[in-house]
C-alpha cells in the first residue's frame, strides 16, 4: 500500500533523511520510532505531502507522490502532533470545514461527521467551541478531522499525547478497529503502546533504518541468550549451586521471596539455542523441589528500542 523506496531528505548539508526504503502492505499497523531528530516527522511529512523529498520515490496505492499529488493525498488522512485546529469553531463547524476541503460531497457530510464523532468519542461535545476542549478531546478532533472522506492510509503522529490512562485504551481500540479496514502509520514515544498496536516496527536513527522487523523478531536479532524467571520451592542455596551445575547455565541469582519455602530466580543461559529447560526440570524433580514457574523472559519494545539507538547497532 505504501512504497517508499531510497528516499532523501537533505537541508543544505544536512541530511535529515538518508537513502531509506520499507513498506507498508495494506490494512497493516506500523510503528515508526526514533529518537527526537531521527528524521520521523520528516519521513512522514514527505509521505503525506506537507513537504517535498531531495530525491526517492513515495508512492501510495501505485500513485507517485510527485506526479500525483492529489491523488495521493485524497487517501491520506494525517494527523500531525500539533493538529492545525481552528479553536474558534465548534467540533461540528470544525469538521464541516475540513469536509469542504477534502470535497466531501454535501449530502455526505452529515452521516459521516457523526459515525466519526460517534467513535473518537465526540458526539457529546460537538456543539462545544475547540477552545473550551481538554487537550486530550482537542487530541480527539485531531483524530477525526484526520477520518474525512474514509482514507485508506492514516498517518498519525503521537495520537495519544495529552490524553488519560483510560482515553489511550479507548484510542487504542479506536485504533484497533480502524485497521480492519485502512493502512496506518503510527509514530509514538509511548512503547508500550506501539507494542501492543502495532504488528510490525520501523526504527530510524540519524536518517537511516536502524531495524525493521516484528518486535518478537527483533528480540530474537539482538539477544541471544536464553533468559528464564524461576519460581522453586526447595532451600535456596542448594537449589542456586544445584542449578549451577547444569551444563548450559551461564548464572543464576535469587530474585526474593514467592511465599513458605519458595523463591524466586533469574537464569541466564550460555545461548538461545541450548535450551536447559528439560535438564533444569529434571534435577528439581531429582532433589524432590517443585519448579513452580518456568517464565522465558523477552526484550521488550523499549530494550529493542534502547540497544537500537544507543548502541548503533543493526538488525
Amino acid at each position: 500500500m505504501i512504497e517508499i523506496q531510497n528516499l532523501t531528505k537533505k537541508y543544505g548539508q544536512i541530511v535529515a533523511v538518508n537513502n531509506i526504503s520499507f513498506n507498508v502492505n495494506k490494512g497493516e499497523i506500523v510503528g515508526f520510532l526514533g529518537p527526537n531528530g531521527a528524521g520521523k516527522s520528516t519521513t512522514m511529512n514527505i509521505i503525506t505531502g506537507y513537504l517535498p523529498s531531495t530525491a526517492g520515490t513515495v508512492k501510495v496505492d501505485g500513485y507517485d507522490i510527485m506526479t500525483h499529488p492529489s491523488e495521493v493525498k485524497k487517501r491520506i488522512g494525517y494527523l500531525p502532533e500539533a493538529p492545525p485546529l481552528y479553536r474558534d469553531m465548534t467540533v461540528t463547524e470544525y469538521l464541516k470545514f475540513v469536509s469542504n476541503l477534502n470535497n466531501v460531497p454535501k449530502k455526505n457530510q452529515k452521516g459521516q461527521m457523526a459515525d466519526i464523532m460517534e467513535l473518537v468519542g465526540l458526539t457529546d461535545h460537538r456543539k462545544r467551541l475547540i477552545d473550551n476542549l481538554s487537550k486530550g478531546y482537542r487530541q480527539r478532533v485531531g483524530l477525526a478531522q484526520a477520518l474525512i472522506g474514509n482514507p485508506e492510509v492514516l498517518i498519525l503522529d503521537e495520537p495519544t499525547v495529552g490524553l488519560d490512562p483510560k482515553q489511550i485504551i479507548e484510542i487504542r481500540r479506536v485504533i484497533k478497529a480502524l485497521s480492519q479496514e485502512r493502512t496506518i502509520i503510527l509514530s509514538s514515544h509511548i512503547l508500550p503502546e506501539v507494542s501492543a498496536i502495532c504488528e510490525r516496527v520501523v526504527i530510524i536513527n540519524k536518517g537511516i533504518i536502524a531495524a525493521e522487523d516484528t518486535p518478537e523478531r527483533l528480540s530474537m536479532g539482538l539477544d541471544q541468550t536464553l533468559k528464564l524467571s524461576l519460581t522453586i520451592m526447595g532451600p535456596k542455596d542448594k537449589v542456586i549451586e544445584t542449578v549451577k551445575k547444569i551444563n548450559g547455565v551461564k548464572y543464576m541469582e535469587e530474585a526474593g521471596m514467592a511465599g513458605e519455602k519458595s523463591y524466586k530466580y533469574i537464569l541466564e543461559g550460555i545461548s538461545e539455542k541450548n535450551d536447559i529447560r528439560e535438564k533444569l526440570f529434571y534435577a528439581m524433580a531429582e532433589n524432590g523441589w517443585p519448579l513452580l514457574e518456568v517464565k522465558s523472559s523477552v526484550m521488550t519494545l523499549e530494550d529493542i528500542f534502547i540497544s537500537v539507538v544507543t548502541k548503533g547497532q543493526e538488525v
